[in-house]
């Protein structure tokens, strides 16, 4: 029988990339469901190439639009809104739901399927910062496993596969160091969206290259790596390494460091997702160690005040993850449309985590609440 998959986000760089995995392993995978927010023309696209039981367009402007693109193909049923979101993932043929979403939006729907009791293949990480606590305590009583497709998280994981019963001393989460890693303070007072969309290694949609330049990126997975690995923060270093071929390792307690190492391309970290425990072929290019040398530099936690506020964050607990995430969330967008000066967002993030109300153990309601709160107060400092 093929797994039956649901891509949540299937018109973003990880959605695309998962259906090169599908149409590669066409004998083992099939797309049930294909989600997007406002890219209704390849949504269709999508939908015609593999013809899913459902689609589903958030943004209920585009329904009808999506309605005509799919008329010639009547057995695909067209939805749209956030209520469908959250009620496809909980159809019986789906095995596994890939959470390939941008932001806090990933959130209601991760919890939907992880409820139904869909495999979680997490390529959204805001899910686990802004709950991770209520994320991995669903998961248990669901007994739903959380399989992580970020490539550093995937890279910790392999890497912990066979040692889980060991104890970890350390993670070791690297970073690019994103296109503004050599600069001084003085120059990030200047730099443009243009710059900031120049990712040295990878190709990404643009609020998490953003989020890369900035580190917070790197912050929200300090705090994903917390929660799917039941590492406290202090035992996670991040380490900045500019080639992007060592995408995370794990130091154990007698010294012994093991790492996963590979080029700078997200479909291995898809498909062992997919596939775990199986390692399948890939046709992708291969890492080759004699081409350059491998550096590894320590963050400069004053220029990149993201990061620093990422571990503030997750020392003080409660929802003031979830708050940061918001107010991050608030000022990337406005950077992309030039409201915002880059060295301004970190500003206006740690203000509204000063500012806005702190809850010690939210409920889902309250996350709901202080997401809300965040976003206004940080609009307001803008």
């Amino acid at each position: 029988m093929k797994q039956q998959i649901c891509i949540l986000g299937s018109t973003g760089s990880i959605g695309t990339q998962a259906l090169d995995i599908v149409r590669e392993h066409s004998d083992r995978y099939e797309v049930y469901a294909l989600t997007a927010n406002n890219q209704v023309e390849l949504l269709a696209k999508q939908a015609h190439e593999f013809s899913p039981a459902a689609v589903v367009i958030a943004n209920e402007q585009h329904y009808g639009r999506l309605k005509e693109l799919l008329a010639d193909k009547p057995d695909i049923k067209v939805y749209a809104g956030d209520k469908a979101l959250e009620e496809i993932v909980e159809a019986d043929p789906i095995d596994m739901v890939l959470t390939a979403m941008v932001g806090f939006a990933g959130l209601r729907p991760t919890i939907s399927a992880i409820k139904a009791h869909k495999k979680i293949c997490l390529a959204n990480k805001e899910t686990l910062v802004v709950a991770g606590e209520l994320i991995c305590r669903l998961a248990q009583e669901n007994h739903v496993p959380i399989l992580p497709v970020d490539s550093e998280h995937s890279a910790i994981f392999q890497s912990i596969v066979g040692d889980d019963a060991n104890e970890i001393e350390k993670i070791l989460l690297t970073a690019s160091g994103g296109p503004f890693r050599k600069y001084t303070m003085e120059q990030l007072q200047s730099v443009t969206k243009a710059d900031a969309l120049k990712h040295p290694t990878w190709t990404m949609g643009a609020k998490i290259t953003i989020d890369s330049a900035t580190m917070m990126n790197k912050g929200f997975e300090v705090i994903e790596a917390r929660w799917l690995f039941g590492v406290p923060a202090s035992k996670i270093e991040v380490l900045v390494h500019p080639q992007s071929i060592v995408h995370s390792a794990v130091q154990y307690v007698d010294g012994g460091v093991k790492a996963q190492l590979g080029v700078p391309d997200m479909h291995l970290p898809i498909q062992y997702a997919f596939s775990f425990p199986e390692r399948l072929s890939i046709k992708a290019d291969r890492l080759d160690l004699f081409k350059q040398p491998l550096e590894f530099f320590k963050p400069d936690m004053q220029k990149f005040r993201c990061l620093a506020l990422a571990y503030q964050a997750i020392d003080k607990g409660g929802n003031i993850p979830c708050i940061m995430n918001a107010a991050n969330e608030i000022v990337n967008k406005a950077f992309l449309e030039d409201r915002c000066r880059f060295l301004r967002m970190s500003e206006i993030i740690e203000q509204a985590m000063d500012t806005c109300t702190y809850i010690k153990t939210p409920t889902y309601d309250e996350l709901i609440a202080s997401d809300r709160e965040a976003r206004r107060v940080a609009e307001e400092l803008l």
